[in-house]
């Protein structure tokens, strides 16, 4: 972002472009009264209380409106904002945004508004990517995990993690900077306290692939000989006519996948059925079957119990003996012949019986990466932050536990202090800022 652009009066749609009963305009800057008494007509604006009107074009009538006005320092960027809340229509939204345009805004570029609230230290840049999360959200588990990021939950035990470093590393400048005054901590102390603090950041660490988890998901592939009811499973899966099902094999020739809530995103993928064919097509649907199930979290294997389990499925089930597997074993109202594989699961994609077991089994398995006492989560930046901090630290423990120059203790300590100031935005560089923003939507 050009540095001369960075504090003028943007706008923004905040609402999503369509049909629908309101449509936000939001006008952040130092303009944003001046603006608005140019196009407003109506009750006088006053910060922190809501006025009605009509957007005007010189002598047009644009919309009736209802304005929202906040003066700095209490808005959500700390700057002047003016909200205007016209009808949702496509066209008024539009008309009454090009008109703020030409009245003296800027279109703002993805996530201003936001990148403003941090500049102006109304949220830290925990907070700011908690703002992210939770408007690209996958679940309704993790929307209320990412409003605990917001609220500060993340922030504030960041802080306290970075008061204990800056304490001990405060004695051991005193120490060093003036030793006839202070005594340079005992090598036992510094021990003790750097374990405390490596322990306090390895606890907000321990729901990292959970949190990782629960932003990007899982994905579950159904795998199976042809006709053996891997499209009847995803269809009741989905609870929806999704994937085709004949008695024809070979129905399926490429990889069907759909998204759940259960608690984590599942993207749930039906593939082709593998075998040998001299029909290319489906031979290409069959190499994608290969691709889903080395991508694939967890494995659901089907299998025909009526007629047993096969050579061919032998073949099938060495292509995922390593990965997480539940094993089923359709048609189970045809009766069961054959060899059975140990741990079958009994099910019938026609009647139902043994579908609620699946997929109870199938969400324990998304669940588990979830835990009802997650205070906060943590993304990829973050826990690259901390994990830089736990390296510092560790290696202040191993100066300590030598009984090295205090001097060199510290230097970690500032490193472990610095990554910590990186999470939080106190020290980070403009290149990682403007990538995480960048992630937003405009509006926000």
């Amino acid at each position: 972002m050009n540095i001369l652009n960075e504090f003028d009066t943007i706008t923004a749609v905040a609402t999503p472009l369509g049909t629908g009963g309101v449509g936000i305009i939001r006008i952040s800057g130092n303009k944003s009264f001046e603006i608005l008494e140019k196009i407003f007509k109506g009750q006088k604006p006053e910060a922190g209380k809501i006025c009605y009107g009509k957007i005007v074009a010189g002598k047009d009538v644009l919309d009736e409106v209802i304005i929202l006005p906040f003066e700095a320092p209490h808005s959500y960027t700390g700057e002047d904002v003016i909200e205007i809340h016209c009808h949702g229509g496509v066209n008024v939204v539009k008309n009454v945004l090009n008109l703020v345009i030409k009245s003296g805004a800027r279109m703002a570029e993805r996530g201003e508004f936001t990148k403003r609230a941090f500049l102006n230290k109304k949220m830290d840049l925990s907070q700011a990517e908690a703002v992210a999360d939770i408007i690209h959200s996958k679940t309704a588990k993790f929307a209320t995990q990412s409003v605990k990021n917001l609220s500060g939950v993340l922030k504030e035990n960041i802080a306290k993690i970075r008061a204990d470093i800056f304490e001990l590393l405060s004695k051991i400048v005193a120490g060093i900077d003036f030793p006839e005054d202070v005594k340079e901590p005992e090598y036992d102390y510094l021990i003790q306290k750097i374990t405390e603090i490596i322990e306090k950041i390895k606890g907000v660490l321990k729901n990292a692939d959970a949190s990782n988890v629960m932003r990007t998901g899982l994905k579950v592939a159904i795998i199976g000989r042809p006709n053996v009811g891997k499209s009847s499973l995803f269809n009741s899966l989905l609870n929806l006519e999704r994937a085709i099902v004949t008695d024809i094999a070979g129905t399926t020739r490429d990889v069907l996948r759909e998204n759940l809530d259960w608690d984590v995103p599942v993207t749930l993928i039906d593939t082709a059925g593998i075998r040998d064919t001299e029909n290319k097509i489906e031979k290409i649907g069959i190499e994608y079957s290969k691709q889903a199930v080395d991508e694939a979290d967890f494995v659901v294997f089907i299998y025909d119990i009526h007629d047993g389990f096969t050579s061919d499925d032998k073949e099938i089930f060495e292509l995922i003996k390593d990965k997480p597997c539940l094993i089923a074993g359709n048609k189970a109202d045809l009766g069961v012949s054959g060899n059975l594989l140990v741990d079958t699961l009994k099910i019938s994609t026609l009647t139902g019986n043994g579908l609620d077991i699946l997929e109870e089994k199938l969400k324990n398995f998304a669940q588990s990466y979830t835990s009802e006492d997650m205070e906060f989560t943590t993304n990829v930046r973050q826990q690259n932050c901390l994990k830089n901090s736990l390296e510092a630290l560790n290696n202040a423990l191993i100066s300590s536990e030598e009984q090295q120059l205090q001097d060199l203790i510290s230097i970690d300590l500032k490193s472990a202090l610095l990554a910590l100031d990186e999470l939080t935005g106190e020290v980070i560089t403009d290149d990682i800022l403007n990538n995480i923003f960048d992630n937003f939507c405009i509006g926000k």
